[in-house]
C-alpha cells in the first residue's frame, strides 16, 4: 500500500504537470479531470485520495465498482473505464458518472435496455480505435459517424464525446498523433450537429503520456499509476 506522503505527493506532481502542459498551450488547467484509475486499489488509499483532491474514480471491473461503492464514504464521482461486457450491464445503476468504453451496438442496446428499466440516462463516450491495433476495442473512426447516428435515437443513452487508448511506447511524443486525430474527430463530429450527441469530453491519456494528450485537448486524463503507484495486474486493462 502506498504512503500517505507518497500518494499527496504523487498527486501534487500529477496536478503540476497538468497545468505546465495546459499553460503551454494556452488552456485553462482547470478545464482538465483527474480520473484516479482504482484497479486493484483498496478503499482505504481511495478515500485517501478523495480527501487529497482526487474526486472522481475509474474502474475497470463493473464487480469491483459494485463492491467499493459501498464501502467508501465520500461523495465521489464512478467511471466504467474497462470494456464493458453487456452481461454486466444489468448491475450498472444512476451512480454511474460516465461510461468511457462503448464500443459497439449490442453494448449499446444493453445499455438502452437498463436505461429504460431503471428510468435512467447513462452518460457515456464512444471508443475509437485510432491507432487501428487489432489488440484493442473501439469504433473505426471510419465508422463514427454511422455509429453515431444509431446512438442518437436511444433516448437512454447520451453521447457526451469520444474516448481513446494511444499504443503503449516508452517516449510519449510517438502518441501525440493518435490523440490529435481523436480531436479532430471530436470537431469534425461536432460539426454535424446530430441530435443527443456532444462532443464536449475527450478522455485520452494515462500516467506515461497525460501531458501530452493535455497538450492535443484532452479533457480528462486516466491516471493510475502514477498516483498510486505500480501494481500488479492478474490481466491487462
Amino acid at each position: 500500500m502506498i504512503s500517505d506522503h507518497d500518494l499527496l505527493s504523487n498527486i501534487e506532481h500529477v496536478k503540476r504537470k497538468i497545468a505546465e502542459a495546459a499553460v503551454k498551450v494556452g488552456r485553462n488547467p482547470d478545464e482538465i479531470m483527474i480520473l484516479g484509475v482504482t484497479k486493484t486499489v483498496d478503499p482505504q488509499t481511495m478515500q485517501k485520495s478523495y480527501d487529497y483532491g482526487i474526486t472522481h474514480f475509474g474502474e475497470n471491473r463493473v464487480q469491483e465498482y459494485l463492491g467499493k461503492s459501498d464501502i467508501i464514504k465520500r461523495d465521489c464521482y464512478w467511471h466504467i473505464i474497462g470494456r464493458l461486457q453487456t452481461n454486466k450491464v444489468k448491475y450498472l445503476d444512476q451512480r454511474i458518472t460516465l461510461i468511457h468504453s462503448l464500443d459497439r451496438m449490442e453494448l449499446a442496446e444493453a445499455l438502452q435496455a437498463r436505461g429504460e428499466k431503471i428510468d435512467w440516462v447513462f452518460p457515456v463516450l464512444v471508443q475509437v480505435n485510432i491507432s487501428g491495433e487489432s489488440t484493442k476495442a473501439g469504433i473505426e473512426p471510419e465508422n463514427l459517424k454511422n455509429f453515431l447516428l444509431s446512438l442518437s435515437k436511444m433516448g437512454n443513452i447520451s453521447v457526451r464525446g469520444l474516448m481513446t487508448i494511444a499504443p503503449y511506447t516508452e517516449d510519449p511524443e510517438v502518441v501525440r498523433p493518435v490523440f490529435r486525430k481523436l480531436k479532430k474527430l471530436s470537431v469534425d463530429m461536432a460539426r454535424e450537429r446530430v441530435e443527443n450527441i456532444s462532443m464536449e469530453v475527450l478522455s485520452m491519456g494515462m500516467s506515461g503520456d497525460y501531458t501530452i494528450a493535455v497538450e492535443e485537448g484532452s479533457t480528462i486524463v486516466r491516471i493510475g499509476s502514477a498516483i498510486y503507484g505500480e501494481r500488479a495486474y492478474s490481466q491487462p486493462g
